[in-house]
């Protein structure tokens, strides 16, 4: 007789699996084997690596008759740790025609099952680290259904048929109340605790820090704004750029968000519902921090550091990411949840929001050790911190104190902002 938790650890298992697979369930094994550039990664390559990190973590450190399912696979699909060994070069895993999708998704059963038999087994309850490391694989898992997404709409962009991921109408846009609100500031606490369920390392310790008077806007930079922005010559006058953006917007020749077409009667933008009319009162996204921080400056603003993003976050009410499996793959705004009636709106489940924050670790955190300690810390380093959570990711994998991290040029995932202010008391 199996107990209620190694019940509820199989089941919580079997459904993060189920779901990145159904994400690519109408897909085509082509559609599966795209990478359009380096940033992005074919779908199969997520099916496999996040498989690969259960029997690297787990399934081999913890069942000592598992037998490794291919000694190819273990560079294939290890992503960046160079503590386990030899990784294929992420530029060219759409080079990866073999193993074909149904090898990769053979692979997943062999895996799940060894898992599954582990996890049901009374013994795996007495081993915190087995449960630990599962924790931290369903999330990574999770990670990566977004990830799978966001990669998904960059290389179906990049055909000239602009193809669809979900059919359907997309809401129409709430505008929502404007303005800043305010904060006083002072001595705050940030930081995942350490009875808040589960969060990263780079989440940890809580730990104190001082702000202050500062204001966040009510709402996420429009699509509208934004456009103002560009009428303006945004991206035309260099005294609103970092040196760096600078030289980015030259070298790229960018003039407006990544996604966006505006030479033609009506702009549109490109969006995993298949091409769309830019809809003025949608959040801005697919923006890169150097896009971002020019945008502020030219507003009179600025963004928000991480601190006071998440201080704030924790006086809101505030909505805890996607509410449903059916929601938009793409910010409108229009959430179907309860909205707040005070405070800060679309905190989370729409895009993810830079912050001026450099991303490095808090005071007092450690890495692990070993190879599993190469998860956060090895990249806290040229890299800033995003907040909130986006259209695309997980329900219930968003949190006030979740630290997202990207280059300053990236902008293919669904990334925006909100301004911030310096306010006097």
């Amino acid at each position: 007789m199996l107990d209620q938790a190694s019940l509820d650890n199989s089941f919580r298992f079997r459904k993060t699996r189920e779901h990145s697979q159904q994400l690519c369930a109408h897909l085509s094994a082509e559609d599966c084997n795209l990478q359009a550039v380096a940033e992005t990664s074919p779908l199969k390559w997520h099916l496999a690596h996040t498989t690969w990190f259960y029997e690297t973590f787990i399934l081999k450190p913890f069942n000592p008759d598992y037998r490794g399912y291919s000694k190819s696979f273990e560079v294939l699909f290890n992503s960046y740790y160079n503590g386990i060994g030899q990784q294929h070069p992420r530029p060219q895993r759409h080079l990866l025609s073999r193993p074909s999708l149904d090898e990769v998704l053979d692979y997943r059963q062999a895996v799940d099952r060894a898992m599954i038999s582990l996890l049901e087994q009374p013994a795996a309850l007495k081993q915190p680290e087995i449960l630990t490391r599962l924790e931290l694989g369903l999330n990574h898992e999770q990670q990566h259904q977004e990830l799978m997404l966001t990669d998904l709409k960059y290389n179906f962009s990049c055909n000239p048929l602009a193809p669809a991921y979900r059919e359907g109408a997309l809401p129409e846009p709430r505008p929502g109340k404007g303005g800043f609100e305010f904060y006083k500031g002072g001595l705050v606490e940030i930081g995942q605790g350490v009875n808040e369920g589960f969060g990263f390392d780079n989440e940890r310790p809580r730990h104190k820090a001082w702000l202050e008077p500062y204001a966040l806007s009510r709402n996420l930079v429009t699509n509208g704004e934004f456009r103002e922005f560009i009428d303006d010559g945004g991206y035309q006058r260099p005294e609103f750029w970092l040196s760096d953006g600078w030289a980015q917007v030259q070298q790229e020749g960018w003039t407006h968000p990544l996604y966006w077409r505006l030479d033609g009667d009506q702009p549109r933008t490109f969006t995993l519902h298949g091409d769309q009319p830019l809809q003025n009162e949608d959040p801005v996204c697919h923006l890169s921090y150097f896009e971002a921080d020019a945008f502020a400056r030219w507003s009179g603003a600025r963004l928000p550091t991480e601190t006071e993003w998440e201080h704030a976050c924790s006086q809101s009410e505030r909505n805890q990411g996607r509410a449903t499996a059916t929601q938009p793959l793409h910010p409108t705004g229009a959430s179907t949840e309860r909205e707040p009636t005070q405070g800060l709106k679309n905190m989370f489940g729409q895009v993810w929001q830079w912050t001026s924050s450099a991303y490095q670790g808090y005071p007092g955190y450690r890495v692990a050790p070993g190879a599993i300690g190469e998860y956060n810390g090895k990249f806290m380093c040229s890299q800033f911190v995003l907040r909130g959570s986006s259209c695309a990711t997980p329900t219930g994998h968003s949190r006030p104190s979740y630290r997202n991290f990207f280059y300053p040029p990236d902008r293919w995932q669904f990334t925006g902002l909100r301004l911030a202010r310096d306010a006097m008391p």
